[in-house]
Order: C-alpha cells, then structure tokens, then sequence
C-alpha cells in the first residue's frame, strides 16, 4: 500500500480580532520550547514530520510523516495543528486553517536569501503571496511510473480543488471565488495545470527548458498543480487549499492515493492518458475555484458543464476500486457525503459572514475548525 504525507500551510492571527501577525520565528520558538518541556512520546516526531516558516511570516507549514494508514495520518495532522495553536497562544496569537486571510492584510516576507530573491524577479505577485495549501505527497515506484501518474491524473486536479475550496475573502471582500487562492496562485509563470509528458525523460526536458529560460529562479519554482517531487519518491498533489476540517484533508489524502494508484495500474495496463489540452484543463480549473461544489464543474473528460456531485460520483467510482484495497472506502464515502450536505470550507466562511455580519467571526470559528472542536457553526 502506498504511503501518504500532507504539508499544510496554516495563518497566524490574532487572538480576538482575527488579524494576520507576522509572527511566525516567535512561534517556531514557542513551539520548539513546548517540544522540550513535553514527554518525547507526546510529540508528532517521526521521521519527515516538521514544523517550519513559510514564504510570508503570517503563516506556518507543518509536515506529517509517510502514512499507510488515515487514522494516523488524521491523528499527526491534528497533532501538528495543535502544537502550531499551543505556541501561537504563548504569542497572543492562534492558528486558522484557511486560504487566504479574511481580514485585510500586508503580507512581511520572512527574511531568507531565497525569499528575497523571489521578491526582486516577481515584486507585487511574491510581497502579495500569503495564501494557504495542501500539498498530498503519494509514494510512487519510480520517474516513469510518477509521470505516468501525473499524465492521467491531471484532468482529476479541478475536482480535487473543489471540494477543498476555503478561500473566498481577500483583503475584507468576498471575491465571488469558492477558492480565490487558485487565482493568486495563477499569477505565477510556472503555475496550473500540467501537460502531458509521456516519460520522464519528458518531464525532465520540459523543466529544464522552463528554468533556461531565465524565468524561475530553479526546478523547485515549477509550480504545477501536481509533479513529480524534487525531494522524496512521491508524486506532489498540490492543487488545494487548506482544508478547515481536519476530515477534509484526510479525505483530500485519501482521494489522492486512490488517483495515484488507480493511474499507475492505467499506465502499466498501457491505457493512454486522456488527451484533454491544457487550455481546457485550466478552464476547468477556473471554475472549480470560482465555485467549489456550489455550481457545476467541467466533466474531466468532455470538459463540457456537469453539476459537482455528478463529478464527484465520479470520481468517486473511477478511484473505488484503489479504496477498497486501501481500506478507505468508507472513509471516503463518509466524507464525500458530508461535503455535499454541508459544503466546502469557503461555503463555511460564507455562512458565518451572513450569520454574524462580522469577519472576525469567520477567523475565530475557522481556529476552532482546525483544532477540531466543532460547534453549531461547523
């Protein structure tokens, strides 16, 4: 069974007003002195697992260890979410899983050579860069059978957006967007959905003409909604937001070992990858972040307009033969339910917004979310 690990980008903010702090090496201290006066046993301290900065000192990343199975990948990225929350509060401070920051913000860049670099070739698209992701990292077995994956996984990407959108405010506005971090993360050269590449000897020469160019400052700027990873043996889903709910980002986990192993069986069998170009992939994209579950999606193969729970039926029947032998089929049924019934993380925000007339509202239930600690505005 393949091995899962998720990375979570989360936003600092301000206890009772909701704003975003730049206060990110205050909290990585917090929090390593919180690893020292704890049992070792209580820590999240596997191999992989980390805490650390990110690009804007508003926010942090955690990073869980490789997983076979949810419940413990469930368990780590709770765990994670409460230690950043634990040290946060020794700031005066919590931490909100959300895509962007309902309240308006300045973004502070964290000082390293690599972010300053980024800052002097990209100006306002890297100081204005304060969104939150998921990146799913999936085991694969090797270059080829990884770009074999992402051939036929790409057309799945919008839908996995969808049902993860939770970024609908952008400096105190509703944008219209289910997901306004897909359109941040747009602005990027190298960002959105991939091609089809057919080997990894493909692969590999697109990245390097991609960073000949001059454009990107390395490989590791190749922001594809999912690639081939530059560290570890896995393929990097990373098309979504942060999910609130902590279920959500398990199933989001679950789905994406489910794409990876039902494309890699295809690539082996030699079934080809569906032929949908680019330009309709980033249509489809366009609109799984304009609105996430809420309104139709692009059908993965025709990319003519199909209602999102058709979609996700769908995918949910392509990808259940890899559940069942995962033992997350339940799991992920469960899971595909309740964000029909409930919606997405964006259609959460929105509530609690038309509920209270107050964004603040929106963070403070947003922090409780991601502890999970649910109430009657979950």
């Amino acid at each position: 069974m393949r091995t899962v690990g998720v990375e979570e980008e989360l936003l600092i903010v301000r206890t009772g007003t909701g704003q975003a702090m730049s206060v990110a090496p205050q909290v990585l201290r917090q929090a390593d002195r919180l690893a020292a006066e704890e049992d070792a046993e209580a820590e999240p301290a596997e191999a992989g697992s980390s805490l650390d900065g990110e690009l804007q000192r508003q926010q942090v990343e955690t990073d869980t260890a490789p997983h076979r199975s949810m419940d413990a990948l469930h368990e780590e990225l709770l765990a994670w979410r409460t230690r950043a929350d634990n040290a946060a509060v020794r700031e005066g401070a919590r931490i909100a899983a959300v895509g962007t920051s309902p309240i308006p913000v300045e973004p502070r860049t964290a000082q390293t050579e690599r972010y300053g670099h980024l800052l002097d070739r990209f100006g306002l698209i890297a100081e204005e860069q304060l969104t939150c992701g998921a990146h799913v990292h999936v085991q694969v077995d090797s270059d080829e059978e990884a770009v074999g994956v992402l051939d036929r996984i790409r057309v799945w990407l919008p839908t996995l957006l969808a049902l993860t959108a939770n970024s609908p405010f952008w400096q105190g506005s509703d944008t219209a967007h289910a997901s306004y971090r897909s359109q941040v993360m747009a602005r990027w050269p190298s960002a959105g959905p991939p091609d089809i590449f057919g080997s990894a000897a493909g692969y590999r020469e697109t990245v390097e003409r991609m960073v000949q160019t001059g454009v990107l400052l390395d490989p590791g700027m190749v922001y594809f909604d999912a690639r081939p990873s530059h560290h570890y043996p896995t393929i990097e889903i990373r098309v979504a937001d942060v999910c609130q709910d902590v279920r959500d980002a398990v199933l989001l986990a679950a789905l994406s070992r489910g794409l990876v192993e039902t494309a890699a069986r295809e690539w082996r069998e030699g079934t080809p990858a569906p032929p949908v170009p680019v330009h309709l992939l980033r249509l489809a994209t366009w609109q799984a972040g304009r609105y996430g579950l809420s309104g139709d999606l692009l059908d993965p193969v025709t990319s003519l307009p199909r209602p999102a729970g058709a979609v996700l039926d769908d995918l949910h029947r392509y990808v259940r033969p890899a559940l069942a032998a995962a033992g997350d089929e339940d799991l992920v049924e469960d899971g595909l339910g309740r964000l029909l019934r409930t919606g997405t993380g964006a259609d959460r925000q929105r509530r609690i917004l038309a509920k209270t007339g107050d964004l603040s509202d929106v963070v403070a239930a947003a922090v409780r979310a991601t502890r999970g600690q649910e109430g009657e505005d979950s």
